[in-house]
């Protein structure tokens, strides 16, 4: 059985959600769909139950869960939510995602087939493309300061060569890849893998939860990029638009490099050296 949580912030209804939904609700291996409302302060208890009604009235309550957190909680800590009730219920897979993601329902049932055939795969992650069909390259090696904050500060020829090895463009991307580091934005899950780990380090606002979370889980299970499948992601990348989400975002990657080491991390460079 699989649950599946998606963390709201000022969501695009029609044009996202509901359709996601509505597909997701198709996955025949599905238990539950938790919706995380962070936008849900007290003034929008009117709208949130208008939206509630409606959810009910599309989808019905059995396998939709809207929860509205009341404030911010941030990535990680509202996803952690979900996560403790398919350990609670003893849910053997767990995905969470975007809501800007486009993915058939079959492929995601094909997917839990794989990794309930394969008990050594503690989380996957399919190929990833952009609307306009290109290619994102999201399974990555661990980083480093300079991968980080040199790809958003220092010219882009600068860095050219070091992101196509940061990217895994070095490799040959048509099979799967045990990568110790798969994009947030679409991470199928062992539960029983996610709960070793300790599911998503908290004191993460957003951002590096995700690199976090799949290294501890590529210590003792496989992490992989299966591209096998694909789906679509519109991904905004706000933090290069926004200055607010920018700083949130180096705060962050400041807190994850002092937990894991900025020059001295002898589990990155154990990691990384493996992908040859």
């Amino acid at each position: 059985m699989l649950n599946i949580s998606i963390v709201l912030y000022h969501p695009k209804w029609e044009q996202e959600v509901l359709p996601l939904v509505q597909e997701l609700l198709r996955v025949r291996c599905l238990r539950k769909i938790y919706l995380l409302d962070n936008t849900a302060p007290e003034y929008r208890k009117a709208e949130i139950a208008k939206q509630k009604e409606t959810l009910s009235a599309q989808f019905g309550t059995d396998k939709l869960r809207y929860m509205a957190m009341g404030e911010n909680l941030g990535y990680g800590r509202a996803h952690n939510i979900a996560l403790r009730e398919s350990a609670y219920y003893r849910t053997e897979f767990h995905l969470v995602m975007n809501c800007d993601i486009r993915v058939k329902a079959e492929d995601i049932d094909a997917m839990c087939e794989r990794m309930e055939a394969y008990p050594l795969v503690g989380q996957m992650m399919p190929k990833v493309e952009n609307p306009d069909g290109s290619q994102q390259y999201l399974a990555k090696r661990l980083p480093s300061p300079l991968d980080v904050f040199g790809r958003r500060f220092l010219p882009a020829w600068m860095m050219a060569r070091r992101n196509q090895r940061y990217e895994l463009r070095d490799m040959d991307l048509s099979h799967p890849i045990n990568a110790p580091y798969l994009s947030g934005c679409f991470m199928l899950l062992r539960t029983k893998a996610a709960v070793e780990a300790g599911l998503f380090d908290e004191r993460y606002f957003m951002y590096p939860e995700d690199i976090d979370l799949t290294r501890t889980i590529h210590r003792n299970w496989l992490t992989l990029y299966y591209p096998e499948w694909t789906i679509v992601h519109a991904h905004a990348r706000e933090s290069y638009k926004n200055k607010h989400l920018l700083w949130v975002h180096i705060q962050n990657m400041c807190l994850y490099f002092n937990k894991w080491g900025w020059i001295w991390d002898r589990e990155r460079w154990m990691f990384n050296r493996q992908l040859k």
